[in-house]
This record gives structure tokens, C-alpha cells and sequence, in this order.
């Protein structure tokens, strides 16, 4: 007889036995629910205290008491949540006063762009991934792109010359990424002057004469000055009148 069946009325029931019952099914709770701006905010913890590589999609929900599954609810993949933990840092560094100078201003915008980020190593990381999606941080485009419109340049080579500017400004973060990692090493060999002797002047007589102070002329590399040079490179003199945009 199938378990649970039950006997009909007078046929052999035994005497005293209670009819079977099916055990009752225990009720499933709901699943906990989580917001959008919890996973961001464990995200960028993980990201502060151990890194990139220490996030996973995985990682995040058993911290957020979730499973990995719920996450894709709101995020579409690592990459994306990643870039959303760069979402209000901006506004928490405060701004810079702004000269009214358009070339000053854009210095300005670039140094305090730099010192900031420089301040969380973190970041330099998920910038890597290419997508601005901190509303916050808007104004510095729009103040580098409005300052070399005033400078005479045209929307187009004003966000050309923003480009540039941050292409800069990122490749000083990422060198200044890996002198904290080589610092953290000190052990290590010098690459330069392990690459490059005296013996290889013929072949590179620029490079056999810096290669031995190579650390220490980088060390002293002067980004205000350098930004300078860049601003007064792309941004035309004389009042130059804007070419047509395209």
C-alpha cells in the first residue's frame, strides 16, 4: 500500500487507529531582501580593505546575507558593480576654488583630479575599466571642457583637449599605483639600471646615462609642471578664434 493511503470506512481499519495524515509542509520563509546601495556600499568596503581581486559577485552576497543570483537583480556582472562603487566619491573630496584664468582653471581641475584619486588607491583599479559613472564628478569635464572653449577651441577639440588631460592625469595615478606596490617590495632590483649598463651606450646612449639615477629622477617628477606644459601645448595662443564644429 502506498504510503498515506487511507482505508475505506469498515474495511479492516484497525481498531483505535487514526486515519494517516500527510505530514504538514513547513513554510518557506522569504528571502532576504536587499537594496541596490547595500551591495555598492560592501562592495567598495572590500575594495578599500583588500582590493580588487578580493571582490567577487560571490563574496559580496554572502557578506550581504544574499545569494550570488540576487545580485543579478541588480547589477549585471562584476564589471558593472565595480564601477558603481565609484558613485558619489567625488563629492565627498570638496572642490577647488576655481581661477577665473581658463588655463589656471584647467590646472587646477587636473592637480585636484589627481591628488584626490591619489587618495584611494582603489580606484585606480576600477578606472580601469573605462566608464565615468559617478554623476558627481561631472563638473570636471564640464569646467576643463568650458575652459578651453574659452581658450578659442571648438566643443569638439575642447573634449579632445579634456581627453588628454585625463589620459595624463590617469597614466600619473597608475605610475603612482605601482610605486606604492614596488615600495611595498623594497627588496627588489631597480628595473632601469638592471635593463640598461654602460655597456649598452651604443645602442642606447640616451637611456646608459639616466639609467643609474633613473629612481630618482622619477621620484622627483613634478606633475603641476608637467600638466603646465601640457595645458600650454594644446591650448592655442593670441585669441584664436574656434574653428567650425563638425
Amino acid at each position: 500500500m502506498w504510503r498515506g493511503a487511507r482505508n475505506r470506512p469498515g474495511e479492516n481499519a484497525p481498531v483505535g487507529d487514526e486515519p494517516s495524515q500527510e505530514p504538514r509542509k513547513r513554510a518557506v520563509g522569504r528571502p532576504r531582501r536587499i537594496e541596490a546601495d547595500q551591495i555598492v556600499a560592501v562592495a567598495r568596503r572590500i575594495l578599500q580593505e583588500e582590493g580588487v581581486e578580493a571582490v567577487s559577485m560571490r563574496r559580496v552576497a554572502k557578506e550581504v546575507g544574499a545569494t550570488p543570483m540576487a545580485l543579478y537583480h541588480h547589477v549585471r556582472d562584476k564589471d558593472e558593480l565595480l564601477m558603481l562603487t565609484l558613485s558619489g566619491m567625488a563629492a565627498s573630496i570638496p572642490r577647488p576654488v576655481l581661477p577665473d584664468d581658463p588655463r589656471e582653471r584647467i590646472v587646477t581641475i587636473a592637480l585636484h583630479t589627481y591628488t584626490g584619486i591619489s587618495r584611494f588607491s582603489w580606484i585606480v583599479d576600477v578606472l580601469s575599466l573605462g566608464d565615468l559613472t559617478d554623476r558627481s564628478a561631472l563638473w570636471i569635464p564640464e569646467q576643463i571642457i568650458g575652459a578651453a572653449v574659452e581658450c578659442g577651441l571648438s566643443p569638439t577639440e575642447a573634449v579632445h583637449v579634456y581627453r588628454t588631460i585625463w589620459y595624463v592625469v590617469y597614466g600619473a595615478l597608475v605610475f603612482h599605483r605601482a610605486e606604492e606596490r614596488r615600495a611595498a617590495a623594497p627588496d627588489r632590483r631597480p628595473f632601469m639600471s638592471s635593463l640598461v649598463t654602460e655597456e649598452d651606450a651604443g645602442e642606447f646612449p640616451h637611456l646608459a646615462v639616466v639609467a643609474g639615477r633613473w629612481e630618482e629622477i622619477t621620484g622627483g617628477y613634478d606633475i603641476e609642471g608637467q600638466l603646465r606644459g601640457v595645458v600650454d601645448g594644446l591650448l592655442p595662443t593670441g585669441g584664436r578664434t574656434a574653428s567650425p564644429d563638425a
